[in-house]
């Protein structure tokens, strides 16, 4: 059994795994660590420009290539790295992060320290050192109330259910830490399973952190561990939310699925969705008056009822693009394929 295990999931990003690897070189272990980059099926370039990487620096004896036949998303590629290797330990890292000297050293001590702790995360921060919010709070129903009125009374009053937690220099312990970095305890993947595929991407990070906090398990910030994040490199579904365009349709299936889970299926997701209306009508008053800035993204009031029918549906995966076609960029708006939903459901989660 191995010490660590790194799983690094690839979409089109190749240049990002490159540089990701070359960040952990000096940071593993061959003996007792291994790293292993989970191809979702690019339909690219990306498993030979990897594999050549990987050839040029000689990083056979830590470093295992593993393509998928299929993109079954963050979930799926991510439970596919982990079963590769038996470890005692699981970085899962995504591939537009660079691991700042001495982050795993510390995240694997951190670990160490606290037995109660089942997952650990660490400081992420933009490439000039500054600190990302990377710590929050569970979404609820309240929560979206929040999110759509984006008014400071609103937010004050509701301040117990703000989903952001403010950039600590403390260890703490938030309800849930970004899975852009994360280092899982492998007794948590024994007793509660392997992350829910039923996400394709977005709050399975949320829902698995909410099923080792309900097992009994500590979620951990650990800002002494520094790892940088180039948000938007693996997925552009922020950059769209930021410019107010309308996100890929998996993100409110995601949001759909976590509310059914979680807050008592249909009535969950009714639920937060009234309150988002809610909060909704408070920014729209303010919009038209002429006070506020408008920040919801097209046509998400009607979004956010995507497979409210059958919540719990697994997201259907995509076809896998054509080696020959031209390769695209993270940015490019045809990078992340638009699944369409199946609508037989599917399972609760998986274990």
């Amino acid at each position: 059994m191995k010490r660590l295990a790194i799983v690094i999931l690839n979409y089109r990003t190749p240049q990002m795994v490159r540089d990701c690897l070359a960040s952990l070189q000096s940071e593993v272990d061959p003996l007792q660590d291994r790293v292993v980059v989970v191809d979702n099926a690019s339909g690219d370039a990306s498993v030979e420009q990897i594999r050549q990487a990987i050839d040029e620096h000689h990083w056979h004896d830590w470093v295992d290539l593993l393509p998928s036949e299929v993109n079954g998303g963050f979930s799926a590629g991510n439970n596919l790295g982990i079963r590769a290797v038996d470890a005692r330990a699981y970085l899962l890292l995504n591939s537009d992060t660079i691991v700042r000297p001495g982050a795993i050293a510390s995240l694997l001590a951190g670990l160490d320290a606290h037995p109660e702790a089942g997952l650990i995360g660490p400081r992420l921060e933009w490439p000039d050192g500054q600190p990302q919010i990377s710590c929050f709070r569970f979404p609820s129903p309240a929560s979206e109330l929040i999110a759509a009125a984006r008014t400071g009374p609103v937010t004050s009053l509701l301040r117990a259910f703000d989903v952001p937690i403010p950039v600590s220099d403390e260890p703490f312990e938030p309800q849930w830490i970004s899975f852009a970095c994360v280092l899982v305890r492998r007794a948590v993947i024994d007793q509660i399973g392997p992350m829910d595929e039923g996400y394709f991407m977005y709050f399975e990070d949320i829902d698995y952190c909410r099923r080792a906090r309900q097992a009994g398990w500590r979620v951990l910030s650990w800002p002494e561990a520094h790892v940088v994040h180039l948000r938007g490199g693996s997925s552009p579904v922020k950059e769209e939310m930021a410019a107010r365009k309308r996100p890929r349709p998996y993100l409110y299936a995601s949001r759909t699925r976590y509310f059914a889970k979680f807050y008592g299926g249909f009535r969950g997701v009714f639920l937060a969705n009234l309150l988002w209306y809610a909060g909704r009508l408070v920014s729209l008053s303010r919009e038209v008056l002429g006070s506020k800035t408008p920040h919801t993204c097209e046509a998400e009031a009607r979004d956010l009822w995507t497979n409210w029918r059958s919540p719990l549906q697994e997201w259907p995966l995509p076809p896998v693009p054509s080696p020959s076609r031209k390769p695209l960029g993270p940015s490019d708006p045809d990078s992340i394929p638009t699944p369409e939903p199946l609508a037989k459901p599917g399972p609760l989660h998986h274990s």
